[in-house]
């Protein structure tokens, strides 16, 4: 890999609190390497929401190319951009923000093409159009995973959340297609269900006996690799998804609008980032 270049490089970054253990800019950095890009990917961390609002104000005029966005500001990154996708405005937030020459910001989310493109890589016979998905939790995460799946041809999302009323928010949120499931009542949500995935934090682990073996697992955290989730998941004989994958997945795009060059697919960013880490797949 060639070293970083100095000069006018084309700056973006990442913006979160806290966001010290993003593994964004090793990721964009390595890809900027690779390609011999004149390129410098950076992290910032304001500390509140109004922090936030002075940093993308500033970005209209700076030359910045672009923001990843990540917790806790990115219904905040919705709200402050000029223009939205369709996805973004569907998912409520944004993980992405570019600048045009002008200052205009646009907002789009990748996560759910992370997702998406996750299962596609390592349960490539899991068909999420052929039943319904399971998702654990009712944060942001969710609500871009629904929105993908939806996008995707999946005929029901069955949301398990602790507190219901955070669940059923979803369901009016999306109007049709989605259902909503207290945690105790997670077996009954996990019947028939082709994929189930993990976007909560902490909690029971679930058992999973009442899925098929030929379902699917994902768990959107990506430290460690192997979750507790994904190591119950896979006892039961089921293929699994890790939070690493979907990292990977979702900053391939933003590094193509920030950067104007999508990383080659060959280049194998994820065994870097996994010697980085000190693990192994």
């Amino acid at each position: 890999m060639k070293n970083l270049p100095t000069g006018a490089a084309m700056v973006a970054g990442i913006v979160g609190q806290p966001v010290h253990h993003s593994l964004s800019p090793f990721l964009h950095t390595a890809w900027l390497r690779d390609l011999g890009l004149n390129g410098v990917y950076a992290p910032f961390s304001p500390k509140d929401e109004h922090g936030f609002e002075r940093l993308i104000m500033s970005c209209r005029s700076n030359g910045i190319k672009g923001l990843n966005i990540t917790a806790p500001f990115k219904a905040d990154a919705l709200r402050l951009a000029d223009t939205a996708s369709d996805i973004a405005r569907d998912c409520g937030s944004a993980n992405l923000l570019t600048f045009d020459e002008d200052g205009y910001v646009h907002a789009d989310s990748t996560d759910g093409h992370g997702l998406i493109s996750a299962f596609k890589h390592q349960a490539p016979t899991c068909d999420l159009s052929a039943g319904p998905v399971v998702i654990m939790g009712a944060g942001g995460a969710t609500r871009a995973a629904v929105a993908a799946l939806r996008d995707a041809g999946c005929p029901e999302v069955r949301i398990v959340n602790r507190t219901l009323a955070r669940a059923e928010e979803l369901v009016f949120a999306f109007k049709t297609g989605v259902t909503a499931f207290e945690l105790s009542n997670v077996d009954v949500a996990f019947k028939g269900a082709v994929a189930v995935i993990n976007a909560a934090s902490g909690g029971p682990l679930p058992l999973f006996e009442t899925m098929d073996k030929s379902a699917a697992a994902m768990d959107m955290t990506y430290r460690p690799l192997k979750t507790n989730w994904l190591k119950a998941a896979e006892a039961h004989g089921m293929t699994t998804v890790d939070g690493l994958e979907m990292l990977i997945e979702q900053a391939r795009p933003s590094f193509q609008a920030f950067y104007g060059v999508l990383p080659h697919a060959a280049f194998d960013i994820r065994d870097l980032a996994l010697k980085f880490r000190g693990e192994t797949a």
